[in-house]
């Protein structure tokens, strides 16, 4: 043992892998505590080592070498299991985040045909009530006449309106010839000329539906609905223009 230089024990197990001069210091070494002669210096070190638990005498200059060298053993295989667990940890997160992607597609899928189907039949039921309202409007405009008379009540006028605007709107029908008319099918505007249940302006545009328009009700009320109908969609259309404007 040198004098001055600290010595310590240490287990070769502890270190993978030494400097070249380690190598030689430790061989010389393992050959005194063993009570062999010195080794060759291209003994290997490795197998050496296997058959030695304890080494002495290392001068701290040249363990320090040693523990150099397996520190930076441990780092690097520290880094890799750091990188694989790393890679592990961003492959279960992408896994995680695809399956909710995938999800949300599924999800996201689900509403629109949900969506869709409700307009599809929002659509039918529409399209089957103006149907229905279209059948209704024409079967009771197919009525060629109604028995003449010299003069209608009021119940007999509304009688007749009901055989002729459809059921769904003639509650807005009858709202309209209760402002313009109170139904008197002879109203006359004296200052407008407007004439009649629904008072067209001038009376004569009533000439259309029938030449006796001045005396039968029922040519006042086919001609009144088609008003309606073709500048305000229906009676309910003219009916809400007129609540907003007091005239239609």
């Amino acid at each position: 043992m040198l004098e001055g230089n600290r010595v310590s024990r240490i287990s070769v197990r502890g270190f993978a892998v030494a400097s070249a001069t380690a190598v030689t210091t430790v061989g010389a070494v393992v050959g005194v505590a063993s009570g062999n002669a010195a080794q060759p210096a291209d003994d290997n070190f490795e197998a050496t080592a296997a058959d030695t638990t304890l080494l002495a005498d290392i001068p701290a200059g040249e363990q320090a070498q040693v523990q150099v060298s397996s520190l930076a053993e441990q780092a690097s295989v520290q880094a890799a299991a750091a990188d694989s667990a790393a890679k592990k940890s961003a492959e279960e997160a992408a896994r995680i985040r695809a399956a909710k992607d995938a999800e949300a597609k599924k999800e996201a899928a689900v509403k629109a045909e949900a969506e869709a189907e409700a307009k599809a039949k929002a659509e039918k039921e529409r399209k089957e009530k103006e149907e229905a309202e279209r059948a209704s409007r024409s079967s009771v405009r197919d009525i060629s006449s109604f028995a003449a008379q010299g003069s209608y009540t009021v119940s007999e006028v509304k009688a007749i309106a009901r055989q002729i605007v459809p059921a769904s709107q003639f509650q807005c029908f009858s709202n309209i010839v209760d402002h313009e008319s109170s139904w008197n099918y002879r109203a006359t505007n004296a200052s407008s000329g407007a004439y009649g249940l629904v008072q067209a302006l001038p009376g004569t545009k009533m000439a259309s539906a029938g030449a006796d328009w001045q005396t039968n009700p029922a040519t006042q009320i086919k001609w009144g609905l088609n008003y309606m109908d073709d500048r305000y969609g229906s009676p309910c259309g003219a009916w809400s223009f007129w609540q907003a404007n007091r005239w239609y």
